[in-house]
């Protein structure tokens, strides 16, 4: 690492571990009650453990980002965080407030607007960490020695995300107006704001990996961004298809759902053609891997597989079945999960000074983790597939329907175990680094 500040990234990547982990458990939660083993029902009803998987799914991600930020920004800045301690600070308010919600969560305290659980109280402090977290990152670009493309994109996918949240806490009366403006907050995340920081992430590790000079890299960043922009803002239409607003948005809906996928192929192509381009043959290649590995996956799971059930004609029938949770799981883990991964890979051995890059337990990781994934991937597609011709079409009762398709919750089990097998290797290599070090402070 270049500069000390860049060791704060470290505990922002412990807690993301922890909280994936904690993720991962409650989802086996749910998996074993869809096959009818339900023991924890009286403490952790089904309800709960949903709402516990999805926000702990957001808030490691987010933790990686804040992460990825801390270790990005100071050396594209070429500078040290303005307040290191400030930082720490930041971390703690967040472990404390991600705490707090988890936990009121299984006790009922909740607003009950999915994805959107936490409470009103939580919301203020959530704003207040990322406003100060904002205020630590912004002021030491504004401090810089220089501006890059890529810190200043990340940092305006960080910007827009806390500005796409205040949406959210705004209440309204009507259900209609409550869900148009729910979405504002979780769509344009994910299929918005989040891709500018999945591409600064992409860009900075493309630089540093593959050799490709800054200059080309960074004008692709550009393409990625008109894309994201034009197709993911007007994509949030097809969360309004029978919601009860005006039918224009099934005409805007389905033709900006059908862009989306470009957006994520421009970053796959971006990807794999700059490490074809790239003369430097980089030594951490599970780095490379990670890296790589998002911008393919995630053009398969956000775009092909989101495209396949958001055309008005098809999500009339998949709306709200087993298909979304299959395009949610693979979409999110290529290309949220998979990048923030990939930047714990490169920065941990800068970080600790400890250079384990090519180790078998990595790779395991890597395959074990990605293989399982695509196994619970599919498990949930024919599940959906199942369920949308039994319910819509053959008009069947809900609850029989989940009692014919449990089978594949078993496959899915299966499959989830291997996914676990491989973060838990990926996890004991991340714990097998150790922590920071001074002496892994050199200058390039």
């Amino acid at each position: 690492m270049k500069y000390k500040s860049q060791k704060v990234a470290y505990w922002f990547f412990g807690l993301c571990m922890l909280l994936f982990a904690l993720q991962i458990i409650y989802g086996f939660i749910m998996g074993f009650a869809r096959i009818g083993m339900d023991g924890l029902h009286d403490f952790i009803p089904f309800n709960t453990a949903r709402a516990v998987h999805t926000n702990l799914l957001v808030v490691w991600l987010l933790t990686g980002f804040m992460g990825a930020a801390y270790y990005i920004i100071p050396e594209e800045a070429q500078r040290e965080l303005v307040n290191v301690k400030l930082a720490y600070v930041q971390l703690i308010s967040l472990a404390v407030v991600g705490v707090l919600a988890i936990v009121g969560y299984h006790f009922n305290i909740w607003e009950g607007r999915k994805f959107l659980e936490i409470p009103r109280e939580l919301d203020v402090l959530v704003v207040i960490n990322v406003l100060l977290f904002l205020g630590l990152i912004l002021t030491t670009l504004f401090k810089a020695e220089r501006r890059t493309t890529t810190s200043l994109v990340l940092t305006m996918g960080l910007v827009f995300a806390a500005l796409l949240y205040l949406p959210g806490m705004i209440w309204f009366d009507s259900q209609v107006t409550d869900s148009f403006f729910r979405w504002w907050v979780v769509h344009l995340w994910v299929e918005g704001v989040w891709e500018l920081i999945m591409g600064g992430i992409l860009s900075y590790l493309l630089i540093k990996l593959t050799g490709v000079d800054r200059e080309v890299i960074e004008k692709w960043l550009y393409v990625i961004v008109g894309l994201t922009f034009l197709s993911g803002l007007l994509g949030t239409g097809h969360h309004y298809y029978y919601i009860g607003v005006n039918k224009i948005w099934l005409i805007v809906g389905g033709i900006f759902s059908a862009l989306e996928p470009l957006a994520f192929l421009a970053m796959a192509l971006f990807a794999v053609y700059m490490y074809r381009k790239g003369e430097k043959s980089h030594p951490n290649k599970i780095a490379l891997f990670w890296t790589i590995g998002a911008s393919i996956v995630s053009f398969i799971g956000a775009g092909l597989l989101g495209f396949a059930h958001t055309l008005p004609q098809t999500n009339i029938y998949t709306h709200g079945t087993l298909v979304t949770a299959m395009h949610g799981h693979y979409a999110f883990w290529g290309a949220y999960a998979m990048i923030v991964l990939a930047i714990i890979s490169y920065a941990l051995p800068n970080i600790t000074g400890r250079k384990l890059y090519d180790s078998t337990r990595g790779h395991m990781a890597f395959w074990l983790s990605n293989i399982g994934m695509l196994g619970m991937t599919v498990a949930f597609g024919v599940a959906g597939v199942a369920q949308v011709y039994m319910e819509r079409k053959m008009k069947m009762d809900f609850m029989d329907v989940q009692n014919e398709i449990s089978i594949h919750f078993v496959v899915l089990l299966l499959c989830a175990t291997l996914f676990t097998t491989g973060i838990t290797l990926y996890i004991l290599e991340f714990i097998k680094y150790g922590k920071p070090t001074d002496e892994a402070l050199v200058k390039e």
